[in-house]
């Protein structure tokens, strides 16, 4: 079994937020560390999922589909629209 290395922090925060913070964290039966840690994992890969649909976005404007593309897209839903084939 691999063990995590874990490190301690520590962090200023405003007395109404981390008032907020533990009675979430207590509603949700969590301890404080579980509680920050999952709200950052969530924040970073929040960030990441915007920056790959930022690049996604960014590929589109870069090589935007064509003329024959857009057909074949559309011809494609209405198959789809038809139902199974059976």
């Amino acid at each position: 079994m691999t063990m995590k290395t874990v490190s301690k922090v520590t962090i200023s925060l405003p007395s109404e937020l981390l008032e907020t913070a533990e009675r979430e964290q207590e509603a949700n039966g969590q301890t404080r560390s579980e509680f920050f840690r999952r709200l950052l994992e969530e924040h970073i890969l929040q960030a990441r999922e915007r920056e790959l649909a930022e690049q996604y976005r960014r590929g589109y404007l870069e090589f935007p589909e064509t003329e024959e593309e857009i057909e074949q897209t559309r011809a494609m839903q209405k198959l789809i629209e038809w139902g199974p084939w059976e």
